[in-house]
C-alpha cells in the first residue's frame, strides 16, 4: 500500500526530457558540452536503472558546486603511466563522473596489452554510480572492478558515530548479451547515504534499523539520522574499511572522518580517491567463452524459481519499464529543479 502511495505521489517525466534539461542546466552554469552529455547521460542512466540515490537527483547539488567552484568546470587531467599494467589520474577537482569515466578507458587501454590494468584516481569528486564504469569495461569485452570512497557516513560494526563512508564496490562480467551484463554495484552500507537525502527532501521516514542518531539510538527521522548502519554488520564494516584504503591512502587520499563533507562541507573541494581494475579475459584460461559461460550460468540458476534474478537484472528491468513511463520525480525534487530553470533561464520539466 506504501508503495502505491508513494509511486501516485510521484510525476511520470520522459527520461530524454530529463537528460536534455540536465544537459542544458550543465552547459549554461559553464560546463563544456561534450563533459555535460556524459554526465547528464550518467545520471539518466543510472535513474532508469531505478538507482535514484544516485542519478538525476544529484544533480542541483552538482550544479551548487560547479557554481560556487569546489567543482571544477574545466578541469585538466593529468595522467601518469608508472609501469605497463598501473596508472595514476590527476582529476584537478572536475566532476567524479568525468574523472571516472577517462580513468576505465585508460584501464581499458592498457588491459588489452597487459591483461589487467589498475588506474588510481586522485583528487575526484563524488562520481554517481560506479556500476556505470563497471558496465562501461564489460562493452570492451572486459572483467571490471571498480571501488570508491565518501566521508564519514557509516557507523563502524560496534560504534556509535559515522567513521567510513557507504564505500561502494562493483563487479562486472560481460555476457553475450552486450547491454545487460552480469553487474554487482553495491554500497557497504545497509543503505547508501542518498538515500537518506532523498527522503529528506521528501519528508518521509526510514525503516528502523537502518540509522542512528547523534545519540547513536536507531532513528526513523531522516533530519535526525548522522549515519547509517554498515551491511552484514562486521563483514560491510570490514569491506568499506579495506575499499578505504584502496581508495584513499593507495591514492594519496585520506580518509572517513579526514575527508570533505559532500553536503556540510560545500565550500570545499571533495579530494576524493577511486580504484579501477580491468581484467582481459583473452589472456585467462576462459579467454572467448567467458561471454557464452556468462550467459549459461543466467540460465542454469534462472531453472532455480522464476523470481531469480541475475546481479544487474533489477535495473534492467526497471529500465525497460521507465524508458516507457518516464522516471519517477517527487514535487520536492521538481521544485528543486524548477528553482534552478528560473535562475539559469531554461524551460521548466513541467
Amino acid at each position: 500500500m506504501l508503495e502505491y502511495i508513494l509511486r501516485k505521489t510521484m510525476n511520470l517525466i520522459s527520461y530524454l526530457k530529463i537528460e536534455n534539461w540536465v544537459l542544458e542546466s550543465l552547459i549554461k552554469i559553464g560546463v563544456q558540452a561534450n563533459d555535460a552529455l556524459v554526465i547528464a547521460r550518467s545520471l539518466t542512466k543510472t535513474s532508469l536503472w531505478g538507482t535514484d540515490s544516485h542519478g538525476i537527483a544529484r544533480t542541483t547539488h552538482y550544479l551548487s558546486r560547479f557554481e560556487n567552484g569546489t567543482l571544477n568546470k574545466t578541469p585538466r587531467f593529468s595522467f601518469h603511466q608508472t609501469a605497463p599494467s598501473v596508472c595514476q589520474i590527476d582529476g584537478d577537482d572536475g566532476h567524479g563522473i568525468l574523472i571516472m569515466t577517462k580513468a576505465t578507458e585508460k584501464a581499458i587501454e592498457l588491459a588489452k596489452t597487459t591483461g589487467i590494468a589498475s588506474v588510481g584516481v586522485s583528487n575526484s569528486s563524488h562520481c554517481g554510480a560506479i556500476g556505470l564504469y563497471t558496465r562501461q569495461m564489460t562493452e570492451a569485452g572486459m572483467v571490471g572492478f571498480s571501488f570508491t570512497h565518501a566521508d564519514a557516513l557509516v557507523v563502524p560494526y560496534g560504534g556509535d558515530k559515522p567513521f567510513f563512508g557507504t564505500n561502494p564496490i562493483s563487479i562486472a562480467f560481460p555476457t553475450e548479451n552486450k547491454s545487460e551484463p552480469i553487474c554487482l554495484d553495491m554500497a557497504t552500507s545497509i543503505i547508501p547515504w542518498n538515500y537518506v537525502m532523498n527522503a529528506r527532501r521528501e519528508n518521509r521516514e526510514i525503516p528502523n534499523g537502518l540509522g542512528i542518531d547523534k545519540y547513536g539510538n536507531d532513528c526513523i527521522n531522516p533530519h535526525e539520522m548522522i549515519g547509517v548502519k554498515p551491511m552484514a554488520d562486521y563483514k560491510g564494516y570490514g569491506l568499506a574499511f579495506l575499499i578505504d584504503m584502496l581508495c584513499g591512502p593507495l591514492n594519496g587520499m585520506n580518509y572517513g572522518p579526514k575527508m570533505t563533507s559532500m553536503y556540510k562541507d560545500l565550500n570545499k573541494k571533495r579530494k576524493l580517491g577511486s580504484l579501477v581494475i580491468a581484467l582481459n579475459p583473452d589472456m585467462f584460461g576462459g579467454k572467448e567463452t567467458l561471454k557464452f559461460v556468462g550467459t549459461n550460468i543466467i540460465n542454469h540458476i534462472k531453472q532455480h524459481g522464476e523470481n531469480v534474478l541475475f546481479p544487474g537484472q533489477p535495473e534492467y528491468i526497471t529500465k525497460t519499464k521507465r524508458e516507457k513511463e518516464g522516471i519517477p520525480m517527487s514535487d520536492a525534487l521538481l521544485n528543486e529543479f524548477d528553482v534552478w530553470a528560473e535562475k539559469l533561464n531554461i524551460e521548466k520539466l513541467r
